[in-house]
């Protein structure tokens, strides 16, 4: 079963692939990553979600990437 995490304080200039690289950067297979963004400007909401692949430890990509600087701005997850 894959695993989705949510993913705050991106900075406004992430589009979804510089998600999806940064995590599998950290170490992990990444399904999809998806940021937020606003319906009518299109500007970035600040967060996102990414779905890890089948087989990946929720618990260890969540200890792995929580306070992870990206771009300058530590993440939550």
């Amino acid at each position: 079963m894959a695993s989705k995490l949510f993913v705050g304080n991106l900075p406004r200039s992430v589009a979804d692939n510089a998600l999806a690289e940064f995590v599998t950067n950290a170490g992990f297979n990444v399904a999809s990553a998806v940021v937020i963004r606003d319906k009518m400007t299109g500007d970035s909401k600040g967060f996102g979600f990414v779905e890890l692949a089948e087989g990946e430890d929720l618990q260890r990509a969540i200890a792995g990437l929580n306070g992870q600087a990206l771009e300058g701005r530590p993440l939550t997850v």
